[in-house]
């Protein structure tokens, strides 16, 4: 089979997964955020989740190098089947101390799946554009990343859909059901040799010696803390609270945000290549950090001032638009900076990386907002900004 027919497979597999974790996220946000959960318990859930992201990138990368991609992906959608079935069983008849603990490890199991698919697909793209084509590489990067972030936006409208109409335990079962048969479709179509290493990688090497890999890391960490400081738990609760808003049109906002999100993400060559005429550089990153961190520091002055929900619904989709530039820059200069033999670990190395920015991100958003509302977690947002931009102002070239 080719490798282009491989990445097909990876990518559909890929996209089928992502609409189902788009779908729970919302679904156990929305659930238990009804059933009287607060917004920091509500962070809690999906600590677990965000942490063993961290693991798994680093470890993920490394057994993809060894054993090849399609362990690594089809291990993801085998563990969400789990984690989804396991999430059905929640009894409100549990003490909160249970349930929580429970809710947690599902969570975990999920987050655990979610970055094994994740990194097998980012990986097996650097596989099948051929060697100093770096515009074919930014391109395929951004439709890929583009494309997953507008299906899950799809799966946030799901999820508050699904919870409205057929309920908590039927959707988590349907979903499961779904991803069953795209495991068995995976199964009997991907070769096992897929992103596997010619030469063996030590487990010492699991942590990135080049400069350049530590630094994209390190602000793609605050890039994506920035972003989820009000995304995860701030903004959701926001809508609801303060302008009462239903699962359903919670789940439809949140899907519009994400999907066009997607589609700018997607687009990224055009504007980028409108300023520099090639594949992006350090100085690319540089620049559109710095442009999001200067949105974000507007909104949250204005929103100081006048706390206008629709403003801040307006600011978030300029942030959101300038956001989506940054994650396909920094996906496309992750894959240029590695050598196509050690791209499992050194994409893992990354996301892990990227999973640590959601993991205190996450926290801080349910800990900003419980202490002082969004506006709280819009100064929290511009803080981690100014550290991505620290990071990215080290960045080279070479």
């Amino acid at each position: 089979m080719s490798s282009l027919r491989q990445y097909l497979y990876v990518t559909a597999s890929y996209w089928g997964f992502t609409l189902s974790d788009g779908a729970l996220r919302m679904l156990v946000l929305l659930h238990f955020y009804a059933a009287g959960y607060s917004a920091f318990q509500i962070a809690i859930l999906f600590l677990l989740y965000e942490f063993f992201g961290v693991l798994t990138n680093l470890l993920g990368g490394w057994i993809g190098s060894h054993y090849g991609l399609k362990l690594t992906l089809t291990t993801g959608l085998l563990l969400q089947i789990i984690a989804l079935i396991g999430l059905a069983q929640v009894d409100t008849q549990w003490s909160e101390l249970i349930a929580i603990s429970y809710i947690m490890v599902m969570q975990a199991i999920s987050g655990i799946a979610k970055d094994l698919t994740k990194m097998s697909s980012k990986s097996a793209i650097k596989l099948i554009v051929p060697e100093n084509e770096d515009s074919k590489l930014f391109k395929w990067v951004a439709i890929l990343t583009g494309s997953k972030n507008t299906l899950k936006g799809v799966g946030f409208f799901l999820g508050g859909l699904l919870l409205s109409t057929i309920g908590f335990q039927q959707s988590l079962y349907l979903m499961a059901i779904v991803l069953a048969a795209i495991y068995l479709a995976v199964q009997f179509s991907l070769s096992t040799d897929m992103g596997k290493a010619t030469a063996k990688i030590k487990f010492s090497q699991l942590f990135s010696k080049s400069t350049q890999i530590n630094l994209l890391s390190s602000a793609r960490l605050f890039l994506f803390g920035a972003r989820d400081i009000w995304f995860v738990v701030g903004l959701p609760v926001f809508l609801s609270t303060q302008l009462n808003w239903s699962h359903t049109q919670i789940g439809g906002f949140m899907a519009i945000w994400v999907i066009l999100y997607g589609l700018v993400q997607a687009s990224a060559p055009r504007f980028v290549s409108s300023r520099i005429q090639s594949a992006p550089h350090s100085h690319t990153a540089r620049f559109w950090v710095f442009t999001l961190l200067l949105i974000t520091l507007i909104l949250a002055i204005v929103m100081s001032v006048d706390a206008n929900a629709w403003v801040l619904i307006s600011g978030l989709f300029i942030f959101g638009a300038a956001f989506a530039i940054n994650s396909s820059v920094h996906s496309y200069l992750i894959l240029a900076y590695t050598e196509r033999d050690h791209v499992a670990i050194n994409v893992g190395f990354y996301y892990m990386a990227n999973a640590a920015g959601r993991l205190v991100g996450t926290l801080i958003s349910g800990i900003s907002y419980q202490a002082y509302g969004i506006i709280g977690c819009l100064w929290a947002s511009v803080l981690f900004l100014m550290l991505a931009w620290y990071f990215s102002i080290k960045l080279t070239n070479e």
